[in-house]
């Protein structure tokens, strides 16, 4: 029993410890690109991780719109990437169209 509890607050601990999508972003290791997915400015396994994940839940969305509105996944991708892009805060990374990264 004793080994249970150490083991969910070990597994609380980590949670408060992980980096999410905003943090990540705020310390300059993800930004947005123009294909509306996110990439790693400073790559890590835990900021690939959360690239990887955020960039699967966007495709699905971007799949989901493309299908109900009849147009392709890059004419979805596109809009959605120059309105993250419009959207990123001063300060926060953006890829340019030469695939460089410059602070916004």
């Amino acid at each position: 029993m004793r080994w249970l509890v150490l083991l969910l607050v070990t597994t609380l601990s980590w949670s408060v410890w992980a980096l999410d999508l905003q943090q990540a972003k705020q310390q300059g290791l993800i930004g947005e690109q123009l294909n509306g997915l996110v990439g790693a400015v400073t790559s890590s396994s835990e900021v690939n991780a959360i690239v990887a994940d955020i960039n699967r839940k966007r495709l699905a969305s971007y799949q989901d719109i493309a299908r109900r509105n009849n147009t392709s996944l890059a004419v979805v991708q596109s809009r959605a990437g120059q309105l993250n892009i419009e959207r990123t805060p001063r300060g926060q990374y953006i890829q340019l169209a030469n695939g460089s990264w410059r602070r916004k």
